[in-house]
């Protein structure tokens, strides 16, 4: 299959230029081969260029990056094809943590700590593997380094990742609060009902040992062999999170919503208080979602 061209000409003495796309085929009888067209692209000064060039980009996704250059002889200028990187997704989240101020929240947490490590580089790119391509953390410094182009410009090491994550749980409510208060303005959120609701997720080990919050408990995967703790998250009634939290594993749903009620106070959403409809709604329309009220919203 080739691209040709012919000639024509016309009663003026004007000669005209079509473009083809064809193939040879042999003759059924006589045996001769002969040009078929396949689809003519029209007249040459009269070329759709851009559907052509799609056309092209279209066929290149079935060749390689290196063979595509090849062919169009960029290679005849000294270039040659080293690899490529997916960038869409991460150029997505990265957009996405630039509008929610998460980065400038992290700033602002980071100011009083002389890190020498690149600690919000480290938590987006955990970030970012999390929504991408899930995988451990020691699996996480080849991905950044190999697999994907994350624009952070800064090397990502596990240790990066472990002092960044010592660091976020250390700062935890103030830099979640920073980030609700950033989406709130955004989002033009009203805070007038707090919906929170847990789960929990165990742990392949016998002796919990002096954990605070590993411990024996009701687990919701039929696993109360062995030790969990419980996840927590409170949502708005548009469902935006509002904060998480990681509980002790044999706490039950009603001291949980006492510590949330105690940590969403401090934020001042207003006065969070239980719904009386926990109390009355019964446990089928329910579910284990709990509804949390704020009196006053600010």
């Amino acid at each position: 299959m080739y691209v040709r061209t012919i000639r024509r000409k016309n009663k003026n003495g004007s000669v005209v230029e079509y473009i083809q796309l064809a193939h040879n085929t042999r003759h059924p009888e006589k045996g001769y081969s002969r040009a078929e067209v396949i689809y003519s692209f029209g007249r040459r000064d009269q070329l759709d260029v851009e559907a052509i060039k799609r056309l092209v980009d279209s066929l290149c996704r079935f060749i390689s990056p290196e063979d595509a250059l090849k062919i169009q002889g960029e290679t005849n200028i000294g270039l040659s094809f080293i690899s490529s990187k997916p960038a869409g997704g991460a150029h997505l989240l990265k957009g996405i943590w630039e509008r929610l101020n998460i980065g400038s929240c992290l700033a602002k947490a980071l100011k009083a700590r002389s890190f020498t490590s690149p600690m919000e580089a480290a938590l987006f790119a955990m970030v970012a593997n999390r929504a991408l391509a899930y995988a451990s953390k020691l699996a996480i410094e080849e991905w950044a380094e190999k697999d994907v182009f994350l624009g952070i410009g800064d090397k990502i090491q596990v240790q990066h990742l472990y002092r960044s994550m010592d660091f976020l749980l250390e700062r935890s409510d103030a830099v979640q609060r920073e980030v609700f208060w950033s989406k709130a303005e955004l989002l033009n959120l009203t805070v007038d009902l707090i919906f929170f609701d847990t789960t929990n997720t165990y742990f392949e080990t016998e002796d919990p040992g002096n954990s605070e919050l590993l411990a024996f408990g009701k687990s919701k995967y039929n696993r109360d062999d062995l030790p969990q703790v419980t996840i927590g998250l409170a949502a708005t009634r548009e469902g935006i999170p509002l904060r998480c939290w990681v509980l002790p594993g044999n706490q039950s749903d009603a001291k949980c919503v006492a510590q949330v009620q105690k940590d969403l106070n401090s934020w001042k959403l207003g006065r969070v208080q239980e719904h009386p409809e926990n109390r009355t709604a019964s446990l089928k329309s329910l579910g284990t979602t709990r509804i949390l009220r704020v009196a006053v919203t600010q």
